[in-house]
């Protein structure tokens, strides 16, 4: 695929059931990140917690989501932070992940 689907102003995928591993890194290449094991992993339980909650995980239910189901990876905000390139970790992380901009995200 040489193209991105369809974004919205924000950068976000505007349907997130087009998302796939290929269309993340591709998202992911915008912010420096090349995606392995341990971000996927991540990546596919904000993507559960968006079907579970039907909403995008702002960062402080992101953490504590992920520390809960990924207890294996010792998940901070710190880590995250490194992992994504990014101090906007739940912006960052849910569009990779192909999901909408949380709502009170910048």
């Amino acid at each position: 695929m040489n193209h991105l689907p369809s974004l919205d102003d924000d950068g976000h995928l505007k349907n997130h059931t087009d998302w796939t591993p290929k269309i993340a890194q591709r998202l992911a290449d915008t912010i420096g990140v090349t995606l392995e094991s341990e971000h996927y992993q991540i990546i596919g339980e904000v993507r559960v917690f968006f079907e579970t909650y039907h909403h995008s995980p702002s960062t402080r239910p992101l953490i504590k989501y992920l520390m809960a189901s990924l207890p294996n990876l010792d998940i901070s905000n710190q880590k995250l932070q490194k992992l994504f390139n990014t101090g906007l970790v739940a912006r960052h992380v849910n569009r990779i992940a192909g999901l909408p901009k949380p709502p009170n995200c910048l």
